[in-house]
């Protein structure tokens, strides 16, 4: 059950990256992460209180506050590199974020994977970096790119980390991923604020809110599948090894480059392919280790 979450966990993060960046290339990247997170809200309310998941109320959740802390930097980071660069250069750079949950399961929870499942992680995470193709040198937007997506992939790794450790029931990770969803959408909220206030406008040049609302089904995809896709990675991570689960949930840069490749008919390069090939290799000695 691990792999299938986990995996499930990486098809999710794909999509929902994929049309975060295309959003953010029409509308301000704080605006698509408060907009979407403000759905997701809106919809883990209804599930928590028809789960029940107010009786879950505990300590754990700080975890959940802590992810939803972190969370808006490293989207915001993240669409913006999203916005600047290639998605299937800047997408894999940011998969990166899976050191943080490996080391957690190495240092803290004592797991050692096997030798099948330790090559599997060596494997994918290679496959991982080379189907990105990351270009460091090159313009000053490249490079910028860069920077922006390891900000995010630290981030991200932090938020797998936390929100994996903010329950132990299936009612209680509803009300955990709500709690972290309100998070996120107070500190967004305040940041877009502020922003605001600098002069940056919150809302696209030339259409407005028009724009916003006939944006709404794909950022409240956005938001459920990032949602969702916490949900599934706690699910893996309670289930499994958190190694295995932190790097087969990671392997979501290759569907976003298939889905920038089959939309936006972006090629990828040889080494990009080589890349995606050995991910698929790591996660099927993952699977099976």
């Amino acid at each position: 059950m691990t792999a299938l979450f986990a995996l499930a966990t990486s098809l999710l993060w794909g999509l929902a990256d994929f049309g975060g960046g295309l959003l953010t290339r029409r509308i301000p990247a704080l605006t698509v992460v408060v907009a979407s997170q403000c759905l997701a809200v809106a919809v883990l309310g209804a599930v928590v209180v028809v789960t029940g998941g107010w009786s879950e109320w505990g300590p754990r959740l700080w975890f959940a506050v802590g992810a939803g802390l972190v969370g808006p930097v490293a989207m915001l980071a993240f669409y913006r590199a999203l916005a600047l660069g290639p998605m299937g250069v800047v997408s894999p750079l940011g998969s990166l974020g899976v050191a943080v949950p490996v080391g957690v399961g190495l240092l803290f929870f004592g797991e050692r994977p096997g030798f099948a499942q330790l090559a599997g992680i060596v494997v994918a995470v290679v496959g991982i970096l080379l189907a990105g193709g990351p270009e460091l040198r090159g313009a000053p937007v490249r490079r910028q790119a860069v920077l922006l997506t390891l900000v995010a992939a630290v981030g991200f790794g932090a938020v797998m980390a936390l929100i994996a450790e903010a329950s132990t029931t299936v009612t209680g990770l509803f009300l955990a991923l709500f709690v972290q969803r309100v998070t996120n959408v107070v500190a967004g909220g305040a940041a877009l604020y502020v922003s605001a206030r600098r002069g940056t406008a919150p809302l696209p040049e030339g259409g407005g809110t028009g724009v916003l609302w006939s944006a709404l089904p794909a950022l409240a995809f956005v938001g459920l599948a990032d949602v969702a896709a916490n949900g599934t990675y706690a699910m893996a991570a309670r289930s499994g090894p958190v190694t295995v689960a932190a790097v087969l949930a990671s392997l979501y840069p290759v569907v976003t480059a298939l889905a920038a490749r089959g939309v936006l008919k972006e090629r990828l390069r040889g080494v990009q392919a080589a890349g995606a090939g050995l991910a698929l290799i790591g996660t099927v000695l993952l699977a099976t280790g």
